[in-house]
């Protein structure tokens, strides 16, 4: 058995006829501390079972870290890898794969490597938070990207010339990034689909029990309807209204004139249906916002409550230690 049989094709009862390809697809996948490991697996796995249902070495892969050593993920689960990223200049398809805290995981000299890859013509992309470290190496600018959905707000703040799309996964020439967890399935789904054609990929998904492919366009999150489990048109308006306005001032009679409703029915829909007051849900909505920013940017107390429609920092701090048990200054400092 050769060592590309031994290591990259697994037995298995399924088959996929499939013609006899010249050179195997590269990939390097470079795991960042506290990387999410729903990522990770549903990235390699669709390309381990394409080698197994055709029983070609379709895919290569290697795993990297900063040091060459074993990366913990976020579980804390400690995952081997192959060698240190900085010593090689892999062919192909390099990944980058993050998930808690990204802005503290990346260091500039990732970035650099990443860069420089990037101009020798290699497919360089994200998993999960991973485009946190494609926008400090300068190479998302007039790219479609995505991450995931809870790191949006952070990243908005620390790149704000930069917009990430909603969507599960992006391909933009040789930007390539999903927003974590089985969206890098879908990812290396059309990864396959590409390479390889529809019937490959159909059996890859089959064989992950997956029921169905999702494309780039689709949203990560659920419709704002579903969330909110009404599809009263009215009250998904207000929400809408209010959420698309959160550094402003809450203004409840704004979002009434723009329905052209009364304020007293627009409190009404809210009290039938979510069983909250605006004003509870436009603070709840603040808050997880400013958590958000917190997390995951280096923006003070003070900034992040003016970035949230706080008027005074001293006002958002005592609603945050209600609600969440701790004060803002606090939980900025949780694990850095």
């Amino acid at each position: 058995m050769s060592d590309d049989a031994a290591r990259y094709i697994a037995k298995g009862v399924a088959h996929v006829e499939l013609p006899a390809v010249a050179s195997p697809v590269a990939v390097s996948f470079v795991l960042l501390p506290k990387f999410t490991m729903l990522a990770f697996a549903s990235a390699i796995e669709p390309l381990r079972i394409a080698n197994q249902l055709t029983g070609q070495a379709l895919f290569h892969w290697q795993v990297l870290s900063a040091d060459g050593q074993a990366v913990a993920c976020s579980n804390g689960v400690p995952v081997m890898v192959d060698g240190a990223y900085g010593a090689v200049q892999p062919e192909g398809v390099v990944l980058v794969c993050s998930g808690v805290e990204p802005e503290l995981q990346t260091t500039a000299a990732l970035a650099d490597w990443l860069r420089g890859l990037w101009r020798r013509g290699r497919i360089v992309g994200g998993l999960c938070t991973g485009a946190y470290a494609l926008a400090r190496a300068g190479i998302l600018k007039g790219r479609r990207f995505t991450l995931h959905w809870e790191n949006l707000t952070g990243f908005a703040e620390t790149f704000p010339d930069l917009t990430a799309a909603r969507q599960v996964f992006c391909i933009d020439d040789r930007i390539v990034t999903c927003a974590g967890g089985v969206a890098a399935a879908d990812l290396m789904l059309e990864i396959i689909h590409e390479r390889f054609g529809i019937t490959l990929s159909q059996e890859v998904m089959n064989m992950c029990l997956l029921a169905q492919r999702r494309r780039q366009g689709d949203e990560q999150m659920t419709s704002l309807a579903a969330r909110l489990g009404t599809r009263h048109e009215k009250l998904i308006e207000a929400v809408a209204f209010l959420e698309a306005r959160i550094e402003e001032p809450f203004d409840l009679d704004a979002c009434a004139a723009q329905l052209d409703l009364s304020r007293r029915q627009i409190e009404r829909l809210f009290s039938r249906y979510m069983g909250v007051t605006p004003v509870r849900y436009m603070n709840d909505l603040r808050l997880q916002h400013g958590r958000a920013l917190l997390a995951e940017t280096d923006m003070s107390v003070t900034e992040v409550a003016i970035a949230c429609g706080y008027a005074s920092s001293s006002h958002f701090s005592k609603s945050f230690r209600v609600k969440y048990g701790v004060s803002p200054y606090r939980f900025s400092h949780f694990g850095k």
